[in-house]
């Protein structure tokens, strides 16, 4: 069964609201909460494939798509992985080596070339942010500098660098695949203790994610476990209908992996990447969608007013009432246009007098009455 209990009656060492003025999350100027644009990240992370060429064509198609920010991703391969684990022969994607070394090394740019794409994306007005997946790669970024940080779910039991990352004061992407409900409690308030902006984003890490897997309404239980953090949706699946359904269900920003070509070789290709016409199709319809859940109160729109007075339903004479005629309920019917009296108040009508003669089939209007 599902755990209920409010996450700020968990968190004992500190006023969890208080610390929360404003619960917005501001990066190079874009605030990420309730009421603002989602925040679009396009996540090409290795699918450079170890070429800053690639990698360069990848950012600037990500910013024609309409991305706010690109995401890769950093490893120091000897300690994210053991030598036992490196050492095993690759078995797919062979072309970027015949080892699980080879292939993961492969894929890594060099901190000179993570910090020209970080240039190339603020002259394209986007942010830039790298996941580290160990703390060697973290201090590494740090000196590059980030604008944001991303935690990937491989991470968020990492302590030592969930406090690294939290400690550095910038906003934090928390992706929670593979994750409890006592998990994601953990990591949040790990990050809590020493910074406040924070986006927790509802994930499943299967590649690529089956709809029966999404667990979309995750991101509802997210949102009302930690508010008041915004809460965002990272995505594995085929295609991206469920990327805007997470919007419409109140995410404030959205990842997808991003590749030019799904035909490369490497992990995230062909599995859950969207090409940049994809990407760029789903920012579109991210934008309709927003649009269209943004007002929630309930009214009469201002262009449903003419319609209303077509198709609403009056108060109409059945019968020719002669001036002076007491009118009964059997007189009268109820018919579209509707700008006369509406049929919820028949009975100020009944019992009336005509004021003047009032032919068959007409539109009672105050006006006609004594």
């Amino acid at each position: 069964m599902e755990q209920t209990t409010p996450f700020s009656s968990l968190v004992s060492r500190f006023d969890y609201v208080s610390n929360f003025p404003n619960p917005v999350v501001q990066i190079r100027g874009k605030n990420i909460g309730r009421g603002y644009p989602t925040y679009i990240i396009a996540e090409i992370g290795n699918n450079h494939n170890g070429s800053i060429d690639l990698a360069r064509r990848e950012v600037q198609a990500a910013a024609h798509g309409g991305a706010d920010a690109v995401k890769f991703q950093k490893r120091t391969v000897s300690e994210v992985f053991t030598k036992e684990l490196l050492d095993r022969p690759q078995t797919h994607s062979t072309s970027l080596g015949t080892t699980y070394r080879q292939y993961r090394e492969a894929q890594e740019l060099k901190d000179e070339e993570l910090a020209e794409l970080k240039e190339l994306a603020h002259s394209l007005g986007m942010a830039f942010f790298v996941t580290p997946f160990d703390l060697t790669s973290a201090h590494a970024l740090a000196q590059i500098g980030m604008d944001c940080w991303k935690i990937a779910s491989f991470d968020v039991d990492n302590k030592p660098l969930l406090e690294f990352v939290a400690k550095t004061g910038q906003p934090i992407f928390l992706s929670t695949g593979m994750s409890t409900i006592e998990d994601i409690d953990r990591a949040v308030a790990t990050i809590l203790q020493y910074n406040t902006q924070l986006v927790v984003k509802h994930c499943v890490s299967i590649y690529p994610t089956p709809d029966a897997d999404l667990n979309l309404g995750g991101v509802r239980t997210l949102t009302n476990r930690y508010s008041p953090l915004p809460i965002g949706y990272s995505g594995h699946e085929l295609g991206f209908i469920p990327t805007i359904t997470a919007v419409a269900l109140g995410a404030c920003s959205v990842e997808r992996h991003f590749t030019l070509d799904k035909t490369l070789p490497g992990p995230d290709h062909s599995t859950v990447s969207l090409e940049p016409l994809e990407f760029a199709e789903m920012v579109k319809q991210i934008r309709r969608i927003e649009a269209a859940v943004a007002d929630e109160k309930i009214y009469v729109h201002e262009n449903e007013k003419k319609m209303k007075n077509k198709h609403g339903k009056s108060v109409v004479s059945l019968i020719d009432i002669s001036a002076g005629t007491l009118i009964t309920r059997e007189m009268l019917v109820f018919k579209s246009p509707g700008y006369g009296v509406k049929p919820t108040m028949v009975h100020m009508v009944v019992g009336r007098a005509a004021k003047a003669d009032i032919l068959a089939d007409t539109v009672i209007e105050e006006h006609l009455l004594a």
